[in-house]
């Protein structure tokens, strides 16, 4: 029973590490986000420090996973994702379908209709329609989805998606590490 709670243990600064670098982040970045020194977060990757809970629960937040994740902790059992909408800003909801940084991640959305704003962020999305009509704009380009249909693309293309109308769309959206840092790329604005 020793033997094991030390591994376990011993795992979780690898992990550590391994997430950060998974989101392309520096000691610095999660330091800033976190508020734990780069000097623990660093002994905690390398394992001189012990983790605890008061160091790990911020570096769960940060990274967006449960804290059973930072810790390998046995499966209960339940395969189950308990999923929890996030109301957005401009009006829809996301929920996130899946837990795991570093990995595709999978997100039902609800988009209302909102004014369209061009970005680009390192990645590859796949967009999926379930209900409603979905506006694409890719550059120059301009493409209307109908539910079933399905775009995939480069996300270092500027681009935007939203309701091609009035009403709001549902789609499932997929993307890769790095398809949560998305930067709004300054240049006209798009026609509605």
């Amino acid at each position: 029973m020793e033997a094991d709670l030390a591994e376990l243990i011993d795992g979780i600064g690898p992990r550590l590490r391994a997430l950060r670098r998974d989101r392309g982040l520096t000691l610095e970045a999660l330091a800033t986000q976190t508020g734990i020194s780069v000097s623990k977060l660093s002994r905690l990757e390398s394992g001189k420090r012990q983790p605890t809970l008061d160091l790990l629960i911020p570096l769960a937040r940060a990274h967006r996973v449960a804290l059973d994740q930072l810790v390998a902790a046995p499966a209960t059992g339940d395969p189950r994702v308990h999923l929890r909408p996030h109301r957005r800003r401009r009006g829809g909801g996301v929920v996130a379908l899946t837990q795991y940084p570093g990995r595709v991640q999978v997100f039902k959305q609800v988009l209302a209709p909102r004014e369209p704003r061009l970005v680009t962020h390192a990645g590859y999305e796949w967009l999926y329609v379930l209900a409603g009509r979905l506006r694409l704009v890719l550059g120059d380009r301009e493409f209307t989805l109908s539910p079933g249909e399905v775009a995939e693309f480069d996300t270092g293309e500027p681009h935007w998606f939203g309701p091609a109308g009035t009403d709001t769309v549902e789609i499932l959206h997929l993307f890769g590490p790095h398809g949560d840092h998305a930067v709004v790329r300054t240049g006209p604005s798009m026609p509605s």
